[in-house]
């Protein structure tokens, strides 16, 4: 195997973004702008556009509140503080950087999950989409799209680096020696005790994102099991 044949796949949020802080400032704001009360009922509508879908959708929660108050002035203030939000300054340190290591051995790629706004938007501000050279792909659920993804970026090897357990779980069931999975020891979901518990660990782990720059071209593929 050369090293042109590996795809490399990042996932965006709280892997090469730090959306966790991008909830938190969108919460802040949301506090001091609609107050405490909408606030909170934005947010269940939020877990509940997210259980529908199955992904989150910060403009899709934002419209169901403007159904129920169609007369708040304030979500168009909102609405374009979510648009015009600096995306690039809430990247993890070093996080172009990683990408750009994986583009010596092969493609660099984004493979995400989102709505079909909000979520690519994002990529473009943060400068991801520029520093993959426009390798985005971006679906309602990824782990489930795994033939797509081959038909589109065919390799005899990839890696995938996630910070969701059962995503690298689901793909490695898909296509097991052939993926090398990388666990990124951010945000919240993976530091959830359950989900750690309940799925196997990955074929490889970084505490923070810029560890990846530690990685060289056989101990990534190298580091790939069959299970």
């Amino acid at each position: 195997m050369t090293k042109m044949d590996v795809v490399v796949f990042f996932d965006v949020d709280n892997t090469l973004l730090d959306n966790d802080r991008v909830a938190a400032d969108l919460k802040s704001h949301l506090e001091s702008t609609v107050g405490a009360v909408a606030n909170q009922r934005y947010w269940a509508l939020f877990e509940e556009v997210r259980q529908e879908l199955g992904y989150a959708d910060y403009l899709g929660a934002l419209q169901k509140y403007r159904v129920e108050n169609p007369r708040n002035t304030h979500l168009l203030e909102i609405s374009s503080y979510l648009l015009n939000y600096p995306f690039k300054d809430r990247l993890y340190p070093r996080a172009l950087e990683v990408v750009a290591h994986a583009q010596q051995w092969g493609t660099a790629a984004i493979l995400s999950d989102g709505d079909v706004v909000f979520q690519p938007r994002k990529i473009e501000c943060a400068g991801i989409g520029a520093a993959v050279e426009g390798n985005v792909m971006v679906y309602i659920h990824k782990e489930d799209e795994v033939t797509d993804v081959e038909h589109r970026y065919p390799a005899k090897h990839y890696v995938m680096v996630d910070d969701k357990l059962w995503i690298l779980a689901s793909m490695k069931k898909a296509w097991g020696s052939r993926l090398t999975t990388v666990f990124a020891n951010q945000g919240h979901y993976a530091h959830d005790p359950g989900t750690l518990k309940k799925y196997p660990p990955a074929d490889l782990q970084v505490e923070r994102i810029g560890d990846f720059l530690e990685f060289d071209f056989e101990t990534l593929t190298g580091a790939a099991t069959g299970r």
